[in-house]
């Protein structure tokens, strides 16, 4: 019997998708890493029609005159010229505008993750290793795994607190070439003891380099900025995404300046577009708006810790930054719930057997606060039944 021209062409399409598909997987695994091939790519959830309360962002826009002189600022810049690799006058805003001491300067990246991804580049060798306390940023692990380095977690204390002999054991065990310390911390919220970090940064010294990650600094008001002086082994790292610019995708880092040179030598030419570096540039310029919304969201986070701590099934933890860490009966469930009621937030208890049914909020604005509050209330109800 013969086939019609559509079951030719359903035939052929068949075939032909078994045959690309048959050599593209004979090629992804003659080619790609084994490690690589068993990872998943970095999800993020839609938030479409959501009360978005899962990325640490801040809910404030510019004020609307400023957002109008902006446009008109972008509207300016020369889009078909690269940028001047150099950034210098939005480096010399940074250095003035956040601390830097000085006789120290920044060096640029496309967010925090670019920074972690050139700090593995220049220090890895084999054998060499990435230490940090546990649960932490998930970065400092990808990193340093793409780079071949072997990442070493140390657990942090049931409360969140560093456990500093366990750490200075691990140090004098693998003698990591970089140590991350983040300052505070993500996902709990923590504010380790300065005391307790001097005294890692000075059992590096021998082997390695200490990087405070100080994202959420301005929601904290403790730095270690200014002890960058004392430790040629310290690195300072620090980001604008949560202070209320996290769509242009900046963040910086300091050092002694013989570090920070070589740092600069793995940094991707042009790694900063030109529409960041106007719109950081011009912001900085009022940056006094951004301080008051750190102010604002400070206020909040109290306020929201306060009516958290009033919930009988909840269990909340002291933060220093732009979120809340929560424990509830069943994680799962109240986040379930909380997404039928169009409330997204991060579901960390997987992240970490520390972090057993664990959700992190974002603090956000008095209504967006409230709303969260009434949802979780109905979610812990509907979640026991």
């Amino acid at each position: 019997m013969n086939k019609s021209p559509a079951d030719l062409s359903s035939s052929s399409i068949a075939s032909t998708e078994a045959l690309i598909g048959g050599v593209v997987d004979g090629v992804v695994d003659g080619v790609i890493r084994a490690d690589v091939r068993a990872l998943s790519a970095y999800a993020v959830p839609s938030a479409e029609g959501m009360l978005k309360l899962d990325a640490m962002e801040n809910p404030h826009q510019l004020p609307p005159a400023l957002r109008e002189a902006l446009g008109r600022h972008l509207a300016q810049v020369d889009l078909n010229r690269y940028p001047v690799p150099s950034y210098t006058r939005l480096r010399q805003m940074i250095c003035t505008q956040f601390g830097v001491p000085e006789g120290f300067d920044v060096l640029l990246g496309n967010g925090s993750d670019e920074l972690i991804s050139m700090i593995s580049t220049a220090c890895a060798g084999a054998g060499r290793k990435v230490l940090a306390p546990e649960p932490g940023f998930v970065m400092y692990a990808v990193s340093a795994r793409f780079a071949g380095l072997e990442f070493v977690g140390v657990p942090l204390r049931e409360d969140f607190t560093l456990d500093l002999p366990a750490m200075l054991a691990a140090m004098e065990t693998h003698r990591p070439v970089v140590t991350y310390l983040p300052y505070p911390n993500n996902p709990t919220g923590t504010l380790f003891d300065a005391a307790e970090i001097e005294q890692i940064i000075r059992a590096a010294e021998p082997f390695g380099i200490v990087v405070l990650d100080e994202a959420y600094q301005p929601f904290a008001l403790h730095s270690m900025m200014p002890q960058l002086p004392h430790f040629n082994n310290l690195v300072v790292m620090r980001t604008v995404s949560k202070l209320g610019l996290a769509g242009i995708r900046l963040g910086y880092m300091s050092a002694a300046p013989a570090l920070l040179r070589e740092f600069d030598k793995v940094r991707p030419p042009y790694n900063i577009n030109v529409l960041t570096e106007a719109a950081a540039e011009f912001v900085l310029q009022h940056a006094a708006v951004l301080d008051q919304q750190a102010a604002g969201l400070r206020s909040a986070r109290s306020a929201l810790l306060a009516q958290l701590q009033a919930l009988p099934q909840v269990q909340s933890f002291p933060s220093a930054a732009n979120f809340v860490l929560i424990r509830v009966p069943d994680a799962d469930k109240v986040f379930a719930a909380l997404l039928r009621h169009k409330v997204l937030v991060k579901n960390a208890g997987k992240m970490h057997p520390l972090l057993r049914n664990c959700l992190r909020i974002t603090v956000s604005t008095e209504q967006e606060n409230a709303a969260f509050l009434d949802a979780l209330k109905a979610a812990l109800s509907e979640s026991s039944l």
